[in-house]
């Protein structure tokens, strides 16, 4: 069975990677309150099905996307339950279309390996290379479900607090589109 801890409301004590340690140091900043708990590996959005009813809240999916050229970065975050498909996202965006970032891209760019892309990766692109795109759901929805960057620690905030503080802070103007 998928192991799902209690709930904290405090950083962990001990942490995996610099990109976890200045998620927790922003949102500390910032007075962000959060929920989190620590699981097994979570790869899969069907692996968060026992996050989402635990932190009461649905996870979002977050794709880091590129051209076909590697030189446009696009971070999306979606419902968990959406489906993604290029074609609707490159229209819904006037763009060429794209593909799913390289693994060794989502580590250099992101700080992550793959099944940890999140929103908090934006604190490390201090050059704004990335383009957070957020689909119109998640922007409506309460709670916004996400990895603290790596994929046994997952976390519930209001998503009034990403959109509205922490991508401001970051310097990250997210673009809203219905996909």
């Amino acid at each position: 069975m998928f192991y799902v801890s209690r709930i904290y409301n405090t950083a962990p004590e001990k942490y995996q990677t610099s990109l976890q340690q200045k998620t927790y140091q922003v949102l500390e900043k910032l007075h962000i309150p959060f929920e989190r708990v620590i699981t097994d590996e979570a790869i899969t959005m069907e692996d968060c099905i026992l996050i989402n009813q635990k932190l009461d809240m649905e996870m979002v999916k977050t794709l880091f996307l590129c051209n076909r050229q590697k030189t446009v970065f696009y971070l999306f975050i979606t419902k968990g339950s959406k489906p993604f498909r290029s074609k609707d996202f490159s229209n819904a965006l006037g763009v060429s279309r794209v593909s799913f970032a390289p693994a060794g891209l989502m580590e250099t760019m992101l700080g992550v390996k793959t099944g940890a892309a999140t929103i908090f990766s934006t604190i490390l692109d201090k050059q704004n290379a990335i383009q957070v795109v957020l689909d119109k759901d998640v922007v409506n929805s309460e709670w916004y479900g996400c990895s603290d960057g790596i994929t046994t620690s997952y976390m519930k905030i209001k998503t009034e607090y990403i959109t509205d503080t922490f991508l401001e802070f970051v310097k990250h103007i997210p673009v809203i589109t219905e996909v």
